[in-house]
């Protein structure tokens, strides 16, 4: 029994797929934090477009 615990602490066979999905879950939460901060400068964009548009739609009519 102490071979199969000795066995299990040293199989290191499972470790790259912790390390990537680690890995994975980082990139995840950094693009992540990048988009909710980006998402008031698109906000940002679209009103000015809105509102030139709207601005365009009564000066041609």
């Amino acid at each position: 029994m102490k071979n199969v615990f000795t066995n299990l602490w040293l199989d290191e066979s499972g470790q790259d797929l912790i390390e990537y999905t680690l890995l994975m879950a980082f990139i995840a939460l950094a693009s992540a934090a990048i988009f909710i901060n980006a998402g008031g400068s698109v906000n940002g964009i679209w009103q000015s477009g809105s509102t030139q548009l709207s601005n365009a739609a009564t000066a041609a009519s």
